[in-house]
């Protein structure tokens, strides 16, 4: 305080805040002496003299960590530019293994006459005649190469699946969201891949479905599982009979069965990036034609939706999908 009052025959103590002129940084601590001047009105002011003691702003401590870090920044600087890692090379060995190959050169002319050798055997030896076989066979590895090449023309002949298709999509659209199917129709086989609401199966023969195979692109891969007819069935309704199955985008997804025994799909759960984004499905059912589109609600409910029927007499014929 700049003044303090105090009654007569009493004393008083004032805590007073000293700055120094000078800040040490670093060092010892240091005592310095301070010139305190009491007034008291109307009186001759009074000079109190005294010492405060002044210590450095950084600990000593901290300036040597500082000083060994920096010696030995400099010491490992030091020899990692000295450092010059040993190079071996290999040069000496390749150029005598050359002079070496140098004075069989001559001996070539005389290897040349050797390699003809096999040729010349038009003689009628044993050897001539497996000669003749192994060119034979070599022919017919010529006609088997064919053949190969028949089976390699085969192969393109492979079906396109719905990851080829929706491949094919996602190259054209990087940004867009796709999902491509195919249908397993009993007698039939499989369909062609159909992509974003178009109708894969049939309609109007009466040929169930008993397998899918989906494939989507943009949106964080698929999931599913088939629900089919159930022949020992005591309450009317279908079973699942195979625990979900998924894949990532771009690869295929396959629920249902396509051996020639496999039970009607009488529908089956589906959903898209586990849920968090939607997918649309519509079913043609036997005798009950085309049901209404319907999608789940991502992030929603059970997380998939169910399309086609638990009645186990009703089974599906065609299929329709969005994304």
């Amino acid at each position: 305080p700049s003044n303090v009052q105090i009654e007569p025959g009493r004393a008083a103590f004032v805590k007073a805040t000293l700055k120094p002129r000078q800040i040490i940084w670093f060092g010892s601590k240091e005592e310095r002496p301070y010139t305190f001047a009491v007034k008291r009105s109307g009186v001759t002011p009074l000079d109190v003299e005294g010492t405060y003691v002044q210590r450095s702003f950084l600990p000593g401590w901290l300036a040597t960590c500082l000083g060994i870090f920096l010696a030995l920044a400099i010491t490992f600087l030091t020899l990692w530019l000295a450092y010059r890692p040993p190079v071996v090379s290999a040069t000496t060995e390749l150029r005598e293994a050359a002079v070496s190959t140098l004075p069989p050169s001559p001996s070539p002319s005389l290897s040349a006459p050797a390699e003809p050798t096999p040729s010349p055997p038009a003689v009628s030896s044993a050897p001539p005649q497996t000669e003749e076989p192994k060119s034979d066979g070599g022919s017919g590895g010529d006609d088997g190469g064919g053949g190969s090449g028949g089976g390699g023309e085969e192969k393109p002949k492979k079906a396109p699946t719905a990851a080829t298709a929706v491949r094919q999509l996602a190259a054209s659209d990087p940004g867009g969201r796709h999902i491509c199917y195919r249908a397993f129709v009993k007698g039939k086989g499989w369909t062609a891949p159909e992509c974003d609401g178009d109708t894969a199966g049939t309609v109007g023969q009466g040929r169930p479905l008993t397998a899918l195979n989906i494939a989507v692109a943009g949106v964080g891969g698929t999931a599913s599982a088939a629900f089919v007819h159930n022949p020992g069935s005591t309450n009317g309704q279908g079973h699942y009979v195979e625990p979900w199955s998924g894949a990532p985008d771009g690869l295929d997804n396959y629920v249902g069965d396509s051996k020639k025994d496999a039970p009607a799909m009488l529908g089956f759960t589906v959903n898209v990036d586990e849920g968090a984004r939607g997918v649309c499905q519509s079913v043609h059912q036997k005798d009950r034609g085309w049901q209404n589109l319907a999608c789940d609600k991502p992030g929603e409910g059970e997380r998939y939706i169910f399309g086609g029927t638990l009645d186990n007499g009703i089974w599906l014929e065609a299929v329709k999908f969005t994304v």
